[in-house]
């Protein structure tokens, strides 16, 4: 049985770190070493913490440089064959450890494995589902986005890398273009996890730092030998990419004028990046002429049509 490496960065995330916590604990693949680091909360995480260390392989609660670092710190520790990160506020559903162990167990080859996530809102909610496709090199590298909680890796593509200490909000993708380049990936129809969305998330709370680090990846691979080639092939289609997600992200944060103008710049670079993301426009416009609700309205609606399913 392999032993799974998982671990769980976390900072001031009381409120939603138990459920975290549990949906590691509980689920029915026991070969897990589990590790969950602190960066000094001020609220309680610390005592729910202690509540579930005698199950747990390694915990610290210290100052850190940030996301990368606590999970780099953890990486350094891993000993398992597979590892992944769920963060403090995410959760697994029951039955995904075993089933990216048998994924991984059926394709020697691969060496990253992702599922389909639930978008669920702080209350634990469900408001959509987010089922993701194959992906390519060069998908990643147009900023086609794998939900982070669904990602299970083998330790041995990490050998000779970890997350950029200089990335703090798209820090997974460029880790998933760099283990691109080195083996396969395989996207699995299976939903596998839950991402919060909520007021104090990274994607709300500083929407606008996602685009301006997605232009950074863009130069960091250009001026990677290995990927520079792959990147020239698709330049214009991957500088569209880059300001369309600018624009997903600030219409999340709640700037819907910047979110249109993120995507006019899209589709003036590459017209078909802009229009597959269509929907980006639609929101932008409505929320400007102060018909947002409507969105919002559509968002209840396909999560009251989940709850039934």
């Amino acid at each position: 049985m392999k032993l799974v490496s998982i671990i769980t960065p976390s900072f001031n995330q009381a409120e939603y770190l138990e459920q975290t916590i549990l949906s590691v604990l509980n689920q029915d693949y026991s070969n897990i070493e589990y590790m969950v680091l602190d960066g000094a909360s001020t609220d309680n995480s610390v005592d729910i913490i202690r509540k579930y260390e005698n199950r747990l392989a390694y915990w610290v609660s210290e100052k850190d440089s940030g996301q990368a670092d606590a999970i780099n710190k953890g990486l350094d520790r891993a000993r398992g064959e597979i590892v992944a990160w769920l963060n403090s506020d995410d959760y697994y559903l029951a039955g995904t450890v075993s089933s990216a162990v048998k994924i991984f167990d059926q394709h020697p080859h691969v060496v990253l494995v992702y599922g389909n996530m639930l978008a669920v809102d702080e209350h634990g909610q469900t408001f959509n589902t987010l089922n993701y496709k194959q992906l390519t090199l060069e998908d990643l590298l147009c900023f086609q986005i794998i939900g982070q909680p669904a990602v299970f890796m083998r330790r041995s593509a990490l050998n000779d890398i970890r997350l950029d200490p200089d990335l703090h909000f798209l820090l997974d993708h460029y880790l998933w273009i760099q283990i691109a380049r080195r083996g396969n990936i395989l996207h699995v129809n299976e939903t596998w996890a839950a991402a919060r969305y909520h007021a104090g998330a990274k994607n709300r709370a500083k929407a606008a730092e996602f685009g301006r680090e997605a232009f950074r990846i863009l130069e960091k691979v250009k001026q990677d030998e290995g990927l520079a080639p792959v990147i020239v092939k698709i330049n214009r289609r991957a500088l569209a990419s880059a300001h369309r997600v600018d624009a997903r992200y600030l219409l999340d944060g709640g700037q819907p004028a910047g979110a249109l103008i993120a995507w006019m710049r899209a589709l003036f670079v590459h017209p078909p990046t802009a229009w597959a993301r269509s929907n980006i426009f639609v929101s932008a416009v409505l929320n400007l002429l102060g018909l947002g609700k409507l969105r919002e309205k559509v968002l209840k609606q396909r999560a009251a049509k989940y709850q039934k399913q």
